[in-house]
């Protein structure tokens, strides 16, 4: 039985207008970058990675915009999980006047 405590790590999303890529940042110091597993879909993604004896950080988060899973590109540095997302059908977007 897995008796480790998980912590959802803290996650900031945002998006580059420009390029139409999501980034996403996830805060998991103390954890080796080859224990990471993360799990991209369209959609969304979960991710997990054990931190010492007692602990794993844990999670699965929703996308706004789907992507382009098999794309996506992530880096792990200095306590950052950095992942650049592809956002699937960005050049069709439509940009509506506000009146």
């Amino acid at each position: 039985m897995d008796n480790k405590v998980k912590v959802t790590p803290c996650v900031c999303i945002s998006h580059d207008r420009d390029q139409g890529h999501l980034t996403v940042e996830m805060e998991m110091p103390g954890v080796d970058k080859k224990d990471i597993k993360l799990d991209m879909r369209k959609d969304s993604f979960c991710v997990s990675a054990p931190r010492g004896e007692d602990t794993e950080y844990a999670g699965c988060f929703m996308l706004a915009h789907d992507v382009l899973a098999d794309k996506t590109a992530a880096r792990y540095e200095n306590g950052l999980l950095r992942i650049n997302a592809p956002i699937r059908g960005w050049e069709q977007k439509v940009n509506v006047p506000v009146q």
